[in-house]
């Protein structure tokens, strides 16, 4: 893990070599993400083959692929679970080794033992605040989804009831199906 110390502009933050330890950057500070486990890495892993599936000719959607944004005024380096991006907001034929240029419709967030939902309803509102269009986040204790709406509302999808969306047209998940993917029931 990389010593970081003091405030940190974007520029040098974009700047840091990659290691073995991911960083976001809140507050001008280099945060590093949390180690992902076996629930944390399979459910990923089902998610973004499910909906690959679904965004073909779309989209795209990437695992830990840096989002820039803006939160509370400062720049916010992000590194979600999951992105799904459409092709409408960044074209199909853009391919650079960099960060996400433009704000993606969905983020999908999982949470590990150490997080709590509560820091998952603050940070929706903050990706709300930055222009992200729909917030996900995967329970594994739980076995659930909770959808979050930019007005401040948020479902919690579990079993077989299919999450359903006018932003994502066509598709419909449940969570049985993301966790039976994920060889997890």
């Amino acid at each position: 893990m990389l010593n970081i110390a003091g405030q940190l502009s974007l520029e040098e933050f974009l700047a840091l070599p990659e290691g073995d330890v991911c960083y976001e950057l809140v507050n001008g500070q280099a945060i590093p993400k949390v180690s992902p486990k076996f629930f944390h890495s399979t459910l990923q892993l089902a998610l973004g083959l499910l909906i690959r599936a679904w965004c073909k000719g779309k989209g795209r959607v990437l695992p830990e692929w840096a989002i820039l944004l803006k939160r509370q005024g400062k720049d916010w380096a992000l590194l979600p679970d999951l992105t799904y991006i459409s092709y409408e907001r960044l074209p199909k034929s853009w391919k650079r080794n960099e960060a996400c240029p433009a704000i993606p419709e969905l983020v999908i967030e999982i949470i590990s033992p150490d997080q709590t939902m509560k820091k998952f309803e603050d940070k929706a509102q903050d990706y709300f605040a930055a222009g992200v269009s729909r917030v996900w986040v995967v329970d594994p204790e739980a076995i659930s989804i909770r959808v979050f709406l930019p007005d401040g509302s948020s479902q919690i999808y579990t079993d077989n009831t299919p999450i359903v969306d006018e932003l994502l047209p066509g598709l419909e998940l449940t969570t049985r199906q993301v966790f039976e993917e994920a060889e997890l029931i």
